[in-house]
């Protein structure tokens, strides 16, 4: 007896449940740019829903750079790097990241989700054990996935369960720990000098992603830079759809190891090359962010003040160290009805249900928030304080099967 695959598809009630109780918080329509005021079908918002964490987005240079790269090479190159569509503004940007991160070479993928796809995938075989923190990014889940060696979780941030793990591991198995720099469902870092002195002690490679590091911390070197131990951490991952406001990722490391991949990472090989505008919005932002740190500092700055103001008003942030700002919710239903809440109030930020991450909702500022912008964050947060949600929503997620 067989069954129709799209069986699934018909059970799946959860996001029916949410849009008839009016709560559904995703795929949000905007026009215009990604800037701290954006326009819905519901009015303008405050942006507090971005990962654009300096603002340049919008910053004219950075358009103008994309602008002048689709002039002179078009709109895409149409095929992978490795047989037709390499240009000289992948060269430039690896350099320029390179010499950023303070290490000795980096691979431009299409985008960070590739980059860790690429980087993990292509250097493990199946008598390799890869041991990766619980809350490490989806990408890094997926690629572990792909790949033919043991994967085991350790809890997290929690270095005596990695020390155990790293023990358990047989005594001929390569060994590759993957973290996060910055963990971008609470903000919390990564205990990066206790990680490398295990990866040390027990013979492990470490790759750090660092999508949410970069342009954060350390002037906008990461999260290596800002415990002082680039030169110890063996490969580096990013993305430039957070702080280099663009689309595209990098693996940074050894010569030896980024040629491997240049011709052995599957998700570089086998996909198109990023498009030239893409690139070029990269390099620029790259560029103000080596001549203008002071944009990290006030990114920084300014979801301090949030998280103080929550805390003040008696909710309870997540400790967090990055631009980002995370309240916890006991249950799916009641941060789906904050999310819509505040939207109503003119205030954005991020549903966070699981699988993702426990329910919470997810607010993340930019160096380019206005002090009024944030103000009228806080308050709308003051004022849906003590709102629950009405009968007729718990109803409408009972009757189709979500509660």
């Amino acid at each position: 007896m067989t069954t129709d695959i799209f069986a699934r598809c018909r059970s799946y009630t959860d996001a029916r449940a949410a849009r008839s109780a009016g709560l559904y918080p995703y795929f949000t329509r905007f026009e215009g740019s990604d800037a701290t005021i954006a326009q819905t079908p519901m009015g303008e918002v405050v942006m507090c829903g971005s990962n654009n964490y300096l603002g340049l987005t919008s910053d004219p240079r950075v358009r103008a750079a994309a602008h002048s790269a689709i002039e002179e090479y078009g709109s895409s190159r149409t095929g992978s790097r490795l047989l037709n569509g390499n240009v000289s503004l992948h060269e430039e940007l690896e350099r320029d990241l390179a010499d950023f991160l303070g290490m000795p070479a980096a691979l431009v993928f299409p985008t960070g989700y590739q980059a860790n796809l690429g980087a993990i995938a292509s250097l493990v075989s199946r008598n390799d054990v890869v041991i990766i923190d619980r809350e490490a990014h989806a990408s890094v889940y997926d690629a572990c996935g792909m790949s033919p060696a043991k994967v085991w979780r350790f809890a997290h941030n929690d270095m005596e369960d990695l020390e155990r793990r790293l023990a358990s591991c047989p005594p001929d198995a390569n060994r590759l720990v993957v973290v996060d720099g910055v963990y971008s469902m609470a903000g919390d870092l990564c205990p990066l000098p206790e990680t490398v002195q295990l990866c040390r002690k027990y013979g492990a490679r470490l790759l750090v992603d660092d999508a949410h590091g970069l342009g954060v911390l350390a002037d906008g070197r990461g999260t290596s830079a800002h415990f002082g131990m680039t030169e110890q951490i063996d490969l580096i991952t990013i993305t430039f759809s957070k702080s280099l406001a663009s689309v595209g990722g990098a693996v940074l490391g050894p010569e030896e190891v980024i040629d491997y991949l240049r011709h052995h990472a599957r998700s570089l090989i086998f996909s198109a090359a990023a498009p030239p505008a893409s690139l070029a919005a990269a390099r620029a932002a790259l560029g103000i962010l080596r001549d203008e740190p002071w944009l990290c500092r006030q990114a920084l700055e300014n979801a301090s003040y949030v998280h103080r103001e929550l805390a003040a008003l008696g909710y309870d942030p997540l400790p967090s160290e990055a631009p980002i700002v995370c309240v916890p919710f006991e249950s799916a239903v009641p941060a789906m009805f904050a999310w819509r809440s505040l939207m109503e109030r003119g205030v954005y930020v991020n549903a966070v249900l699981p699988p993702a991450a426990s329910p919470r909702l997810r607010a993340s500022f930019t160096a380019t928030h206005t002090p009024e912008q944030l103000k009228r964050a806080v308050a709308a947060f003051a004022e849906i304080r003590e709102l629950t949600p009405p009968e007729w929503a718990l109803e409408d997620f009972a009757a189709q099967g979500a509660a």
